[in-house]
């Protein structure tokens, strides 16, 4: 696959990022109204029926190298949609994304564990920063299930990004996100059994949008973290926020408070600086 530039890397993933806000909204439609662990099934479901055409045509030449990192990411992926469904159905859609939002910001510790990436002491500072911005956002006194499934979606996010790097480089993007969600399946599947709700399919639609919405935004970080480190582009993961505020405004009619507002520049801005100094640093050494 063809190496991306930053610019090109950071484009891509804010136009995943702003379609992403359309998968969180569908699912906070149906969300207080269905059996979650059915819904992340169907979701699963569809998900591998979509992408089946598209990896018929496509070489089979060792689809299954790399298999444990499949199947370690699509489980991480598996417990991140069960919170997710949780944390959108129970919040105010911009204040569960803008919790979303601190995975890039986890990113930055975690790179450096899992793959000896440096930090600089901006960096811890912005990690610092945007820690304080959640706890102002989730507000430590008003603690609830739903804030502490937004930060497990924000972690899964984050790891899953980290790990595409594990992944084989000649699988097509359709082929990895087609295992992402096949591994996931008997777990999912398990889950609904267990959960012993009848089945649904009247629900189907929605979580195939849902997953159509989310596998974009998935195939846009696949390419983007695979071309640049991550420490350059995370920052632009922030987009999909301004998006969350007008669709959770317009659809579900949530207006964001200052605990919000304030917590969320805490996150954002930090990370802004950041990128904002990696490209100047980029332009002055060309």
């Amino acid at each position: 696959m063809k190496k991306l530039t930053v610019g090109s890397a950071m484009g891509l993933l804010i136009l995943g990022n702003v379609i992403a806000v359309f998968s969180d909204a569908l699912i906070k439609v149906v969300a207080n109204d269905v059996a979650v662990f059915q819904f992340v099934f169907f979701r699963q479901l569809a998900a591998v029926l979509i992408l089946i055409p598209f990896c018929l045509s496509m070489s089979k030449k060792s689809l299954w190298e790399g298999l444990k990192w499949h199947v370690l990411r699509g489980h991480i992926w598996l417990l991140g949609a069960v919170f997710m469904v949780v944390a959108i159905g129970s919040m105010p859609l911009a204040t569960a994304n803008a919790i979303f939002y601190a995975a890039p910001l986890m990113m930055l510790p975690l790179a450096m564990l899992l793959f000896k990436e440096k930090l600089s002491k901006t960096s811890c500072a912005a990690a610092v920063l945007g820690f304080a911005g959640v706890l102002v956002i989730i507000r430590p006194s008003e603690l609830d299930w739903a804030a502490i499934s937004a930060l497990v979606v924000a972690l899964t996010l984050a790891m899953n990004n980290l790990l595409v790097r594990k992944l084989p480089t000649h699988q097509t993007v359709p082929q990895t996100l087609m295992l992402t969600n096949l591994v996931g399946i008997p777990a999912s599947a398990a889950l609904m059994l267990w959960e012993g709700t009848p089945m649904d399919w009247s629900v189907f639609p929605m979580a195939a949008g849902s997953s159509s919405f989310i596998m974009i935004y998935a195939a846009t970080c696949v390419i983007a973290y695979r071309s640049i480190e991550s420490n350059k582009i995370a920052s632009a993961e922030y987009s999909g926020l301004l998006g969350a505020v007008a669709v959770g405004l317009i659809m579900f009619n949530e207006v964001p408070d200052w605990f919000m507002v304030v917590g969320t520049a805490l996150i954002i801005v930090p990370m802004l600086i950041i990128a904002r100094r990696k490209s100047d640093k980029v332009h002055s050494e060309s």
